[in-house]
């Protein structure tokens, strides 16, 4: 029998593998995972500004504080790719490690604060969803809820904007609007779910179900449908897990039930998997072998 406290984060986690997964399809799809990366790491700096300004753990204003920073990451990554040399990699890795190195920092300041050893910072590195308040879940999944309309909502614009742009501004479509929006959703994401998975795990959650279900189909509502299922699985996997013994962090958890997803959709899916091409090229080789020895007879 679940105990309340566990259904309200079993459920939490199931609506952000939802959220990150769709989310993270068209962040995948688009080439930006790396950028939510960057952003994911950026935020731990601004949560710890929050706290170091109005001296309390109070979730919305470190959230806002997340968003501010990881929003900063992104514009300075397009930034340095516009005005420099430096290709996206490299600015995404620069920034990524700027604002990493910050928020540590900030995070050893807060904690050599009076009142920063309680403060509970350090959860957002990997994330302690065992530990979130009913409210704080309750706000999580509220934004979860938020980010999956907006995926429907937007779908064939999305879909419009990443496989055929020069289309979507010919029948109109505000293409860079479009993308600001998409960034805009992944920042909000993260911010989501830092909290429960942490800074360094949460872009995984971007990334890992999108590519997972990749591997199943070509088709985008399919790998949409794909993507979110494996997030929901990974969540509540991972929350399950954590929950049979005390100090498992759930971040991680989560993230090793979404890398177990992957590998099983490297090798068994059927049409794009390891073995599914190990056995077309096989097949492919019989048939020439029969091809050429019928032509000899």
């Amino acid at each position: 029998m679940l105990s309340g406290n566990l259904l309200w984060v079993l459920t939490g986690a199931i609506l952000l593998g939802v959220a990150a997964g769709l989310n993270g399809t068209f962040a995948f799809l688009q080439k930006q995972s790396l950028v939510g990366d960057a952003a994911a790491h950026a935020a731990l700096p601004g949560i710890a500004l929050a706290y170091l300004i109005f001296e309390k753990k109070d979730l919305p204003i470190l959230m806002i504080g997340a968003a501010i920073t990881a929003a900063l990451s992104v514009y300075m990554i397009q930034w340095i790719v516009n005005h420099s040399k430096l290709k996206a990699d490299a600015a995404i890795g620069l920034i990524l490690s700027v604002f990493f190195g910050i928020g540590i920092v900030l995070i050893t300041i807060v904690n050599q604060s009076g009142t920063g050893n309680q403060s509970g910072l350090n959860d957002f590195i990997f994330g302690k969803a065992a530990t979130m308040a009913k409210s704080d879940l309750i706000w999580l999944s509220g934004s979860a809820v938020l980010i999956i309309l907006m995926c429907l909502l937007f779908f064939k614009e999305w879909k419009l904007m990443i496989f055929d742009p020069i289309f979507a501004k010919g029948i109109g479509l505000p293409v860079e609007r479009l993308r600001t929006l998409l960034t805009a959703l992944t920042v909000l994401t993260i911010v989501t779910g830092i909290q429960a998975v942490g800074v360094i795990l949460m872009a995984a959650m971007l990334i890992i179900p999108a590519a997972a279900a990749r591997f199943w189909s070509s088709h985008l509502a399919i790998i949409l449908v794909t993507s979110a299922f494996f997030g929901a699985l990974s969540g509540a996997l991972g929350t399950m897990i954590s929950s049979l013994r005390t100090g498992l962090s759930t971040g991680p958890i989560i993230v090793l039930v979404a890398a177990a997803l992957f590998l099983i959709s490297y090798f068994l899916a059927p049409t794009r998997g390891l073995l599914s091409k190990i056995r077309k090229k096989r097949s492919f080789k019989r048939q020439r072998i029969a091809q050429e020895v019928t032509s000899n007879e």
